[in-house]
């Protein structure tokens, strides 16, 4: 639609359909290389964050689709999956006449992709329906995004009247597999490897071997670094074993500790470096701006206490 395309950016859409391109496919969580995947969008993540947040989109369409046992995405289409809900999301499901009308917030891709995976309500429960973005009725509606990090993906909201909509597996399935926690793992994988990249300077300063306090900040963010990679090959291993389960609690540890990882190498690089490669290096202060970002997609404090009450209920939690 031209309203949507007019928001398009097109060296992101360049950028995420090469990948594609090269990739069109990664292996799917639980199904035996989980870490491959990993590894795959935490490449992507090192040299794009905007890029990955679109085709690790893309990529989390293909595993819903799989796990619902829905038919896969058209040929050469770029998926997102807007699942965002909250007091602006308003979108509902029409059974009747399969559309949806209503909106939908934090809807990132609008304007660049072709397809959308998006959770709506329903008189059935919630609702997982797939929609055309270039169908009849879709609206973007002005954008309120005002961020310098991620500024090349916008994440506005998006308007349907009455929109053509297919059903994707039964209500409360999107939830319910799963899945569902297992591609929220993905999302940590790109934060950790658009950490270790941010860390690659601090790694090649010549600093680290003349100044102790530099060594000593570059040994910190190795120790994190290292620390968040044992803790997210290790879920890949689990996911792998036994795909049936969710991992909730491991995944919301996982995800917790590599956005404090994230944290922590943003502030101690900045300490070891100073600001020059924050103003002088574009890539350096983009990658930098973007992932403070991205990793406020971590639900943060809520997600430490949501954690907390599930310790609180195991025993042996801390054995070795």
């Amino acid at each position: 639609m031209d309203q949507l395309s007019e928001h398009a950016s097109p060296a992101l859409d360049a950028g995420a359909r090469e990948v594609l391109a090269r990739l069109p496919a990664l292996p799917l969580p639980g199904r035996g290389n989980t870490l491959d995947r990993w590894r795959a969008l935490a490449d992507i993540a090192a040299r794009d964050l905007c890029v990955v947040k679109v085709v690790e989109a893309h990529y989390d369409a293909q595993a819903i689709l799989a796990d619902l046992h829905a038919d896969a995405l058209p040929k050469g289409a770029l998926a997102a999956v807007w699942a965002a809900e909250g007091p602006q999301a308003t979108l509902c499901f029409d059974p009747a006449l399969g559309t949806v009308t209503g909106n939908k917030p934090w809807c990132s891709g609008a304007g660049l992709v072709d397809v959308a995976l998006v959770t709506a309500q329903s008189a059935e429960g919630p609702r997982l329906v797939q929609v055309r973005t270039d169908a009849a009725g879709i609206l973007l509606l002005p954008q309120t995004w005002h961020a310098t990090g991620m500024g090349g993906i916008p994440s506005g909201t998006t308007r349907f009247d009455g929109v053509a909509a297919v059903p994707v597996g039964a209500p409360g399935a999107y939830l319910a597999r799963p899945g569902f926690w297992h591609g929220g793992a993905g999302i940590a994988a790109c934060w950790y490897g658009a950490a270790a990249a941010l860390a690659a300077p601090l790694q090649r300063s010549p600093r680290v071997a003349t100044d102790a306090q530099t060594a000593a900040l570059l040994g910190e963010v190795d120790m994190a670094l290292h620390s968040a990679a044992a803790l997210l090959r290790d879920l890949a291993a689990r996911i792998d074993a036994d795909p049936s389960r969710s991992w909730q609690t491991e995944v919301v540890r996982a995800r917790s500790v590599v956005e404090r990882t994230c944290t922590r190498v943003l502030d101690v690089v900045g300490r070891a470096l100073g600001p020059a490669p924050m103003c002088l290096d574009a890539e350096h202060a983009r990658r930098w701006s973007d992932l403070t970002v991205f990793i406020r997609q971590s639900h943060a404090d809520r997600d430490w206490a949501a954690l907390g009450r599930d310790v609180q209920a195991q025993e042996g939690t801390w054995s070795l």
